[in-house]
């Protein structure tokens, strides 16, 4: 699927692990910084390596959107939750991060009734809230591996 604004969003394939932790690295660092200290952005990869990501695309639920042929943003869900949804800051502000929540709501619709929940960033809280989901609680990232608690914001829609 494609759009009018150049990006191309389908499954994420075996082999883009790599970049897959690239995206997620530099959206850290590029939009978190200013909700997150310097020490936790360093350590919030933790032992995350491309090999996590490629278990991610082996399940099957990791959608991306590329732009001239780079992968710039991709989103994962499983029922119930979408787990995440990760942009480059230079594809930030374009509608694509609405694009790829809609997928993963709807990816997280599939076989749940319930509420559809997120563990959003600090600093993505206004981005869901503004996408329908509210406020239930805070906590900390639980799909991590390694490094520092990360302070999270729980939301449903």
């Amino acid at each position: 699927m494609s759009g009018a604004d150049g990006f191309v969003l389908r499954p994420a394939r075996a082999g883009e692990g790599a970049q897959l932790f690239e995206v997620t690295r530099l959206s850290v660092a590029g939009l978190a910084k200013g909700a997150y200290s310097p020490a936790q952005i360093e350590g919030w990869m933790g032992a995350r390596t491309p090999a996590t990501y490629e278990g991610l695309i082996a399940k099957g639920g990791v959608t991306v959107a590329e732009c001239e042929g780079l992968i710039v943003g991709f989103v994962d869900a499983e029922p119930g939750e979408v787990t995440r949804l990760f942009l480059v800051p230079e594809a930030a502000g374009a509608g694509l991060g609405a694009r790829l929540l809609e997928i993963g709501i709807d990816r997280a619709r599939r076989g749940h009734a319930g509420p559809i929940k997120v563990e959003a960033t600090v600093n993505a809280e206004g981005f869901y809230r503004r996408h329908g989901f509210r406020r239930v609680g805070t906590g900390n990232f639980s799909h991590g591996i390694g490094g520092d608690p990360i302070a999270v914001v729980l939301m449903e829609l």
